[in-house]
């Protein structure tokens, strides 16, 4: 069974590492044979997150695409990430998709208030149902929250499921030997771009707390070259570093403002955090509220109050550390890993494409 797989990036953008490129060795050893096909190149990450633009032609890029969607011999499914051709009306994309293919289109962000929100009123003319025509033409939607699955419900869709960003437990343990130091780290994980809006607010509010525990705010991923300056420690991102990096925290942070596409946030990071046995902050948006269990395996945090209260009752208290993060483990080998969806995803594809071939 043939998957040609649209992703929108390489393995080095999160969103398809993760929401498709991690199943490839479950799908592998169910019998499938899947063909990545990314949008974007590593060159186009690399620049994006380094702050030097975007770089590549948007024109080759969406010839490449073309080519990608005109293979042959024709697959028996496509999985798509987000859409084939962004920018581009779904008429106009959907000429140049091969016919009679089911496709399962996949979604772990609200990608659709690029379009229905966008500040200039022509874009949300012509492509603010753009996401919507997709999910309506796809045999399966897999929402990567109920945010995102309400707004597919909105068309119509022929079959949805709610399928969370997961980790894959054999990469993701719980390590105390990882700790090997007397500071004390409070962390996050994430690009440039969700550090400047999201996570260097907070740790100008957290700066005094931490500085008076002797602790760190460890942001990996904020720049390209490592940095250190007061309380703040900046570490690139690799794929080969980021659990060894979380497993060296003592407290994992997701704030996030209370908007639209924040709400349409898949709580990765706290996913990531928990698995390596950390307790958690996080504000109280969207999907966080249900992965967070306040009080259990970590804090809700809305105010700057709040958020100065959990960070510093979790520093000044290491039993609650060891207790929260042991019950966010547990939850995420019940909810949240690889090792429990990667076979209800290739199951869900299977039907999807045995279904194609019998239509």
């Amino acid at each position: 069974m043939n998957i040609l797989l649209l992703s929108r990036y390489t393995r080095m953008g999160a969103s398809s590492r993760l929401r498709t490129m991690q199943y490839l060795p479950a799908l592998t050893s169910e019998g499938f044979n899947v063909h990545v096909a990314p949008f974007f190149d590593e060159a186009y990450l690399h620049a994006l997150y380094s702050g030097q633009g975007a770089k590549g032609s948007k024109v080759g890029y969406v010839s490449q695409r073309i080519r990608q969607m005109r293979t042959h011999p024709q697959p028996d499914l496509i999985w798509l990430e987000y859409e084939a051709l962004p920018w581009v009306p779904w008429t106009i994309e959907r000429c140049f998709l091969p016919r009679g293919v089911p496709i399962v289109s996949d979604y772990d962000d609200a990608v659709f208030h690029r379009y229905d929100k966008n500040r200039r009123g022509t874009v949300r003319s012509i492509l603010g149902d753009k996401i919507g025509q997709v999910m309506a033409a796809s045999a399966l939607v897999m929402a990567g929250n109920r945010y995102i699955a309400n707004y597919a419900e909105r068309f119509e869709v022929p079959r949805l499921a709610t399928v969370p960003t997961v980790v894959d437990l054999d990469l993701y343990t719980v390590d105390p030997k990882a700790r090997n130091t007397d500071d004390l780290r409070v962390g996050w994980i994430g690009t440039p771009e969700t550090w400047q809006a999201f996570a260097n607010p907070i740790h100008y509010v957290l700066d005094q707390i931490l500085a008076e525990h002797r602790a760190l705010f460890r942001a990996v991923g904020a720049g390209m070259q490592p940095t250190a300056s007061g309380t703040l420690e900046i570490l690139p991102w690799t794929e080969n570093t980021e659990v060894s990096l979380i497993q060296s925290m003592d407290i994992g942070v997701m704030p996030l403002p209370d908007t639209d596409w924040a709400r349409g946030k898949c709580g990765y990071k706290l996913i990531q955090y928990m698995a390596c046995g950390l307790p958690v902050v996080a504000s109280p948006v969207g999907v966080n509220k249900d992965i967070v269990e306040d009080g259990v395996n970590g804090f809700l945090a809305e105010t700057d109050a709040e958020w100065r209260s959990a960070i510093e009752t979790l520093l000044a208290d290491g039993e609650l550390r060891r207790r929260m993060g042991a019950a966010g483990r547990r939850k995420v080998e019940e909810h949240y890993s690889l090792q429990v969806w990667g076979p209800r995803v290739a199951q869900m594809l299977r039907s999807v494409a045995d279904e194609g071939r019998r239509a």
